[in-house]
């Protein structure tokens, strides 16, 4: 059996998750599984770093409603058995072994003087919604979207329309843009919290757009994932200055910390966030000359 890249493959998972549409850390809507609520293993112990991360994305990704993960082994001790086909998620398992070589590497010792060698490894973990026979509270029903009454803004609606973008409203917990289908789709804007936050994850998903074949044709030259990540970069960016413009102020907590996850995966180029923000005023100027200069006065004046 190949020998696993966990670094790799943490990042793989975190970056397909995001592909799929708005990770579960960062969801200001009701509606969707449980992802979003701290995993647990099959003891109720909680897991904790980067484990969180992965096993978030892991059940967003497979729509997993439970918070419960556990091994083949513990699901067959609980009196379970994972579902034929089910596809495994992974956790990672920290700890340290004896080594008798004085010389080793990232060594550390114990009081007793003995060499401790730190170690990483992975454990194969399925989500209890892939596990028949467990016991009922194991499973986690979704959550049912919530009308929290929160009101669209008529000006900012207005001004959206006016751009000519394609926007989808479903039940689908879930925003993205498709550039398949030239698409952008949003969940009902009563389902979120706060109407602030409605129009900036629509704000991030309408600079995806601007990148569309039709327009800036930027998403067309990336085929990697670090330039997938540089995307990520420019529509976060543009979705801060557009919020600012149309008077909608922007979490701009949550903004940096999704910003620098993106600029710690490619830190090697200095310049990327002088480059992400180019493009990104490029997309908000699009944005806002398609919106129309009349459109955008009735916007500041509301």
């Amino acid at each position: 059996m190949p020998k696993i890249d966990i670094h790799q493959h943490v990042t793989n998972t975190i970056i397909a998750q995001i592909e799929a549409g708005t990770p579960p850390w960062r969801r200001p809507w009701t509606g969707g599984g449980g992802a979003a609520a701290l995993p647990l293993r099959h003891n109720g112990e909680p897991y904790r770093g980067v484990n969180i991360l992965m096993l978030w994305a892991s059940a967003e990704i497979g729509g997993f409603t439970s918070e419960r993960w556990m091994t083949f082994k513990q699901a067959l001790d609980l009196g379970g058995s994972v579902i034929k086909g089910s596809k495994c998620a992974r956790s990672v398992f920290y700890g340290t072994f004896e080594k008798d070589d004085q010389q080793a590497e990232h060594t550390t010792k114990d009081a007793d003087g003995k060499t401790r060698i730190p170690f990483a490894k992975c454990n194969n973990v399925f989500n209890a919604d892939q596990i028949e026979g467990l016991p009922e509270e194991f499973y986690i029903l979704p959550e049912p979207a919530r009308d929290l009454g929160t009101q669209a803004d008529p000006a900012l609606e207005a001004f959206f329309a006016e751009t000519g973008a394609d926007i989808v409203t479903t039940t689908e917990p879930r925003a993205y843009y498709r550039p398949s289908t030239d698409q952008v789709h949003m969940p009902p804007i009563s389902t979120f919290f706060e109407a602030a936050r409605y129009y900036g994850v629509l704000g991030h998903e309408l600079t995806h757009w601007t990148g569309g074949s039709k327009r800036l044709d930027r998403i067309a030259k990336y085929n990697d994932r670090s330039a997938y990540a540089f995307e990520e970069l420019v529509a976060e960016i543009g979705a801060c200055i557009l919020g600012v413009k149309l008077g909608v102020e922007p979490d701009f907590d949550q903004s940096a910390a999704y910003i620098e996850n993106w600029l710690e995966a490619l830190k090697n180029d200095k310049g990327l966030i002088f480059k992400a923000a180019s493009e990104a005023q490029k997309a908000v100027d699009f944005i806002m000359d398609a919106g129309g200069a009349d459109r955008m006065r009735d916007v500041e004046a509301a």
